[in-house]
Order: structure tokens, then C-alpha cells, then sequence
């Protein structure tokens, strides 16, 4: 049994009827995302925001220093190279997101009220949440400036039901971390896994991937992709 996951938590400021668990990247903390929970607490007012912390482990690009990760990383080169996934670091996350998605039903949310979400390695981990998880009806996944690891074997881990999950991706055409070529790579190994590809201007479809490129955005958010989020989100939880 893994250990709980530690998280910061955004109570609803209404009756709790959903929850967003939302993963940060590389090096930072659940503080990172704070801001944009907060930021939406009005317009779901009945959403649960659980922000978890990664755990401190080695992290081979940092020459081997403890960093708060989601699983080891050895090069920014070659993300779509599933033979560098660190399977074992990616697979004891999924596991623990998976205790906070059971405890959220625990206190009787619905999985389709429930939507996994993240940024970078934090995203890496909610896009494999979605290929892998016996769950059959998450609410949603977002992934954010990411990719999809252990490509290699997507076909052999995926779930009969992993594409039925509806998916937002947003991702920065000027991304220098996580390479621009990387996410649209990523979109279309998910489109050959049978995940339907949303048509442009296309705000929520069940299933369907929203996939949507910011001009200009390095490795990080805008306030255009949370508005697109947003509106995602609003469509996903209804």
C-alpha cells in the first residue's frame, strides 16, 4: 500500500458535488497551482481543488539532487523515446493518484465528477492515468504543456475504455522544457490508439481530445489556455 500522497486542499464554497486533483511539475509544489484554483473557485463553486506535492526524489537531469518529481527524468531530448521513462517512478505515481481519486469516492463523488489533471511531468502522469485506469468513467483528464510516456507499450497497458475519457491539452508553441513537437507527437500516438481528435473550435466532446496550441507561450500557462480550460471544465462536469 503506498503511502497518502501529501496535498493542499481549495474547499467548495458550496455543497461538494466534484473534484479536480491537479499535479504540478517538475520542481515545484501544489502552492505552484494555487493561484489558478482559486481563480475558478467562483465559477465551480461546487468543486473540491486537491493540489498534491511530489515527493522529493533523485532526479538524473539535475545531476542526481532531490527535487519534488513524479518520477525520474534524464534528458529533455527525447520525451517521445519511451526506452529513458523511468516505468517504475511513472507507475508508483499513477498508483497514488489513484488512492486520492478512491478517497474522493469514498466520500461519494462520482468518478464522473472527478477530473485528473497537471502540468508537465504532472501531466505526463494524468495522460497515463487516463490510458491505464480501470476506472470507466472519469470525468475528464487535462494535460498541460506535457507528453505521453511509455509509448512503447500504450497499446499493451491501455484499457478498453481509456479513450472514451474526454481530454483537454493545451501546450505552447514556443515551449523550450517540453518541446512543442513532443505534444503534437503525443496527440497523434492517442489519435492512433483510437482517441477521437476534436475539430477546431470544438469547446467539449465526450469523448474527444481538445487539442489547443498557444502562440508564442513558453513552459508555462496563459490566461487564454485557463479561459479555455475553464470553459473545458464547465462542459466536462455537467
Amino acid at each position: 500500500m503506498s503511502t497518502q500522497l501529501k496535498h493542499l486542499k481549495v474547499s467548495p464554497k458550496e455543497a461538494h458535488t466534484a473534484t479536480v486533483i491537479f499535479l504540478h511539475g517538475l520542481g515545484d509544489s501544489g502552492h505552484g497551482w494555487l493561484p489558478v484554483a482559486k481563480s475558478l473557485w467562483n465559477t465551480f463553486p461546487n468543486v473540491k481543488w486537491i493540489l498534491p506535492h511530489a515527493p522529493e526524489i533523485p532526479i538524473t537531469l539535475n545531476g542526481g539532487m532531490k527535487m519534488p518529481g513524479w518520477f525520474d527524468l534524464s534528458s529533455l531530448n527525447n520525451l517521445t523515446n519511451s526506452k529513458y521513462d523511468d516505468e517504475k517512478g511513472l507507475l508508483n505515481s499513477i498508483e497514488k493518484i489513484d488512492n486520492l481519486i478512491q478517497n474522493e469516492i469514498n466520500l461519494g463523488i462520482p468518478e464522473n465528477k472527478i477530473i485528473i489533471g497537471g502540468f508537465s511531468q504532472g501531466g505526463v502522469i494524468s495522460i497515463l492515468t487516463a490510458l491505464t485506469t480501470k476506472r470507466k468513467n472519469l470525468g475528464g483528464v487535462i494535460g498541460l504543456s506535457t507528453w505521453l510516456a511509455l509509448n512503447h507499450k500504450a497499446e499493451e497497458i491501455k484499457t478498453d475504455h481509456a479513450n472514451q475519457i474526454p481530454i483537454f491539452w493545451g501546450h505552447g508553441t514556443a515551449d523550450p522544457v517540453v518541446n512543442y513537437e513532443y505534444g503534437q507527437q503525443s496527440i497523434e500516438m492517442l489519435k492512433n490508439l483510437g482517441f477521437p481528435l476534436l475539430s477546431p473550435g470544438t469547446t467539449f466532446q465526450r469523448p474527444g481530445i481538445r487539442f489547443e496550441s498557444y502562440k508564442g507561450l513558453p513552459h508555462s500557462s496563459s490566461p487564454q489556455e485557463i479561459e479555455d480550460l475553464k470553459q473545458w471544465l464547465i462542459e466536462a462536469l455537467k
